[in-house]
Formats: structure tokens, sequence, C-alpha cells
């Protein structure tokens, strides 16, 4: 089960619960910091679309399982230097690349 960050309401912990992924976009993130803290807490898995944005490196990072990005080489480079467990570039939907 999935929920999109836009779905969550007042509290985020209880939406939370029972979902497998959390999905985001590169944009929400800055409003996200609580759902991503919820996310760890209720072991829930974090994917970010973050194409048609820079990406900004900074500590939501470490709480994102699956990044999608643009391009290629943005894609190796974050593989490298991130630690998210899986960074794509891709034109598909970020729901086929969920495991």
């Amino acid at each position: 089960m999935t929920i999109r960050f836009s779905e969550l309401g007042d509290d985020i912990r209880a939406d939370l619960q029972g979902k497998r992924w959390l999905l985001l976009s590169g944009e929400e993130l800055l409003h996200a910091t609580a759902a991503l803290a919820f996310s760890e807490l209720e072991d829930v898995l974090v994917a970010v679309d973050h194409r048609g944005s820079e990406v900004q490196i900074g500590l939501w990072m470490r709480a994102t399982h699956l990044l999608l990005v643009d391009d290629d080489a943005l894609a190796n480079e974050l593989r490298t230097t991130s630690g998210i467990t899986r960074v794509i570039a891709s034109k598909a939907d970020v729901e086929t690349h969920l495991w």
C-alpha cells in the first residue's frame, strides 16, 4: 500500500500506519520533515520523485529508499554519494520501481 504526501492529514503518524511506501515529489521535501521522521518510526519506505527539479543534498536522503532523477549521470553520482538504496533515472511512474 502506498500513500502520497499530499494525502496525509493532520495525524501523519496514523495515516502512515499500515503503509509500505510514502511517495513524495522533490518540491514536497521542504514540507515533509515530520512525515519523513514518522515514516522511519512506522517502517514505511520513502520514494522521492525528483524529476523536473534540482536535487538539493540534505538530511532527507537518510530517510529515502528510492530516488527518481532525470538523467543517468546524476543517478550515477548520487548512487555513490547519497546513501540512498536505489537511485534511478527513469521516465516511468514511480510506482513501477517500488519493491
